[in-house]
Formats: structure tokens, sequence, C-alpha cells
């Protein structure tokens, strides 16, 4: 059996390697692929392993070899999922690799923009400590997150597990979520109610038509003066010129995002310039141990359809 996999620099770290997928076959293992090479790439290959390169209907028709495609994520819209099950190529995902590095991100953001941390620090290292006339230092204002409502977008593994840090942390907890979840414990709100009440908003949901710029200037000027908003999920969620616009008139107090619309960065993002934004390049999910996980959950998922009862496959 051969294996490709087309971008293994988004996965690669130095002490990881891709040999745990030599015991299935010959491994082809490319840096990154040019999205007009993949099917050049891929050739003859029974097999793909991939993170972002897009598998479109075209690929697979260059590849009539192709039988399997794993995914060293969660979302697969770089995959045209049609095609695949028209072809009979079986398609399978890893989900809930990244849950603990996701929540833990996303409180890393909300306790940043709820303490001003970025501008205590940028502070503190030009010497504005060190002239200060009193003991403690705080022009900038800080606020607590005991007590806040927060509203949490999607209920999956990632909202549930913010909702419950979220309660530990003594915060009011609203869900706005598609499907109603069973023994939720928290209060279910609309979308309208969830963009109203929020103190502070957090978005957990995958990118889809109905998703797409959720947070817009029509949801945001819902939602109360200075509440903090922060996204770990899609950067297309956002229309980040209407968040952008927020923050500059003060409607948002702070804009927390590890995601953006165009990654790598473009120079022109609406954001870069903008007052209380905190963005991270894309890391949440990339904890070392989150990581390892993740190459694991693939290995199980390729083995598992190889003995033919794949897990994790999101075209049956």
């Amino acid at each position: 059996m051969k294996i490709v996999i087309p971008d293994w620099s988004t996965m690669s770290a130095a002490s990881m390697g891709f040999s745990i997928f030599e015991q299935f076959g010959q491994v082809i293992c490319c840096g990154l692929t040019e999205p007009q090479r993949a099917a050049e790439v891929i050739g003859d290959a029974d097999v793909v392993l991939v993170n972002k390169t897009p598998i479109t209907a075209q690929v697979m028709d260059a590849c009539p070899n192709l039988k399997y495609i794993g995914l060293f994520a969660t979302g697969y819209n770089n995959i045209d999922i049609s095609a695949a099950t028209a072809h009979g190529i079986t398609v399978c995902n890893a989900g809930q690799y990244s849950t603990e590095a996701v929540v833990q991100h996303t409180f890393a953001l909300l306790l940043s923009l709820a303490g001003n941390l970025p501008r205590y620090e940028q502070a503190v290292r030009a010497g504005e400590w060190e002239r200060s006339e009193t003991f403690s230092y705080f022009p900038y204002p800080t606020r607590e997150i005991c007590g806040k409502t927060l509203s949490v977008i999607g209920y999956g593994s990632i909202g549930q597990g913010v909702a419950k840090v979220a309660e530990a942390f003594g915060m009011r907890v609203l869900i706005n979520t598609r499907t109603k979840p069973q023994n939720c414990p928290y209060e279910l709100v609309t979308q309208e109610e969830a963009f109203r009440r929020a103190d502070v908003l957090t978005v957990h949901c995958p990118l889809t038509e109905q998703t797409a710029n959720l947070l817009r200037k029509e949801t945001l000027s819902l939602m109360k003066q200075g509440a903090l908003v922060i996204n770990t999920a899609r950067g297309g969620i956002a229309d980040e010129a209407a968040v952008a616009e927020a923050l500059s008139a003060g409607q948002l107090g702070g804009y927390g995002t590890d995601v953006l619309v165009c990654e790598p960065m473009s120079q022109d993002t609406p954001l870069k310039n903008a007052p209380n934004c905190i963005i991270t390049p894309h890391i949440a999910w990339a904890a070392q141990e989150t990581r390892e996980r993740l190459i694991g959950i693939v290995a199980d998922n390729l083995r598992n359809w190889q003995a033919g009862h794949p897990t994790n496959q999101v075209n049956r």
C-alpha cells in the first residue's frame, strides 16, 4: 500500500516523525504541497493522510488508485466529500483530539483580555512600573470574570469543556447550539439571546454556510457595550472588518482570536492594528501532547479502515 502525506510540515516537530505509518506500507512524505500539484504528488497512491491540502474532485479524478483519505484535523472542508463518496473513497477525520488544548487556549485569551495582560507586560518592559510612585501600577482597566455571563456558541466537546471551566470560575453559562443537547446543565438560549446577554461570548462551532460571518455588524451590535469575544473556531466565522470596527468604536471591549480568514496572516487583515485585540497564530490545537494524540488517532483510523471497520468516517 502506498501512502502519501502531502503537508507534513503542518504536523512536524523534533520529537515526532511519520514512522508510525510505515507499518501500513510505503510512505511518501512531503513538507508542503501547492494545491495545483496535489494530483501530481499523490499520483498512484492508495492512501492520502492530509491536514490542509485541498483534495478536490479533479484530484480524485486524476488519482484513480485513491481509496482512503485520513485527516490530521477535525474539519474536512478541504475535502470534496461528495466527490469522495462518488469515487468510493473513505474519508476519516480526527475528532476530539484537541479538546483540552483548545479549552485551555480559550481561557488564555479570555484571561489575557480581562486582565489587560498584553498592555501591562509591555508597560513593564518599557520601564513604566519602575517610574511608578506607588507599589501597584494599574492605569489600564482590568475586570473579574467571576459572576459574568459567558455565552457559548456550539456545544460539542470543546464547548462543553469551556462551559465546565467557566462554571469553575464562577461564571453564568448560556448555551446556544443547533442540536438540543440531552441533560445539559446550563441554560439553552437563542442565538440572539446569546449575543444580547453575554459579557463574554466564545465560539466553538464549525465553519458552515450558516456560521460564516456569524460575528458581523448586526450580531455584534446586539452585545453589551464593552463585551469580550473569543474565537478559537475558524476565521471565517468572523467578519473581520466588522469586528475591527466594533473594537475601534468601543462597542466591543476586546477580541481574542487564534484564527483568521486568511492564514498565514496577511499584511492587510483588518484586525492587525485593531485596539484591544489579541491574535495568536492558530496554535490552540498545537500543543506537543495534542499533536502526538492526533497522530495516534490518524494511525488508528487507518488501521481500522484497513481491517474493514473504519472509525470517524465522515462520508458513510
